[in-house]
């Protein structure tokens, strides 16, 4: 989706979606919230190493679960569900429709929305936006300071 171009052809998603859906979808990995296909032998391989239990979730899992509940409460759950499953579990967005019943074509619209909150909580943008972001960012100078034109 992030090669796909518009009629005027610009980019679907801009960098800082695109990044912040990155970003989610490295913390479901990190949380390990992913069901696996197949056994995972890394972790009483490892467990065995430093004489843990094979059960133990990792401080990383931890970490990653809390930022995942931090960008859940900022999209909501409805949005956060789509993130979930367009991110985590890479669906398409034709089955994310037909799964939902939503109309054809809605999903692109809605993914959008979405990653810009996530980018949003994320504080990822392209540029400053709003006055509270600008205020900042006005100037290197003193408080005096006055550009000569």
């Amino acid at each position: 989706m992030a090669r796909r171009k518009d009629r005027e052809g610009r980019t679907f998603l801009d960098a800082a979606q695109l990044e912040a859906g990155e970003r989610f979808r490295r913390d479901i990995e990190q949380a390990q919230l992913l069901q696996r296909v197949t056994a995972n032998w890394e972790a009483s391989i490892n467990a065995a190493r430093q004489g843990a239990d094979a059960g133990a979730v990792s401080e990383v899992a931890i970490d990653a679960r809390r930022r995942l509940a931090r960008a859940v409460d900022a999209t909501g759950p409805e949005l956060a569900g789509l993130l979930t499953d367009v991110c985590g579990y890479l669906k398409g967005l034709e089955i994310v429709e037909s799964e939902r019943g939503w109309p054809p074509r809605s999903a692109k619209v809605v993914l959008k929305i979405a990653l810009d909150r996530l980018a949003r909580h994320y504080g990822l943008a392209i540029e400053a936006r709003g006055r509270d972001r600008a205020e900042a960012l006005l100037h290197w100078g003193a408080e005096d300071y006055r550009p000569r034109v």
